[in-house]
């Protein structure tokens, strides 16, 4: 299992949104790396991120 994904591949196994990806790393929840030209997001910060994220409520009836 890789530690570190580029951008696209964060976008693919997350299934959020590329814009949304980098609205995250603006907002300082995502903390990007660089490798030369290279930018890599850390697959345990991105799953992180998404575990953060606001549980949707069960509606009852």
């Amino acid at each position: 299992m890789k530690i570190a994904v580029t951008i696209d591949q964060a976008v693919a196994m997350s299934g959020i949104g590329r814009t949304t990806l980098y609205k995250l790393i603006g907002e300082g929840r995502l903390h990007p790396r660089k490798l030369g030209k290279r930018t890599l997001i850390l697959v345990d910060e991105l799953e992180a991120c998404i575990r953060s994220l606001p549980a949707i409520e069960a509606r009852s009836g």
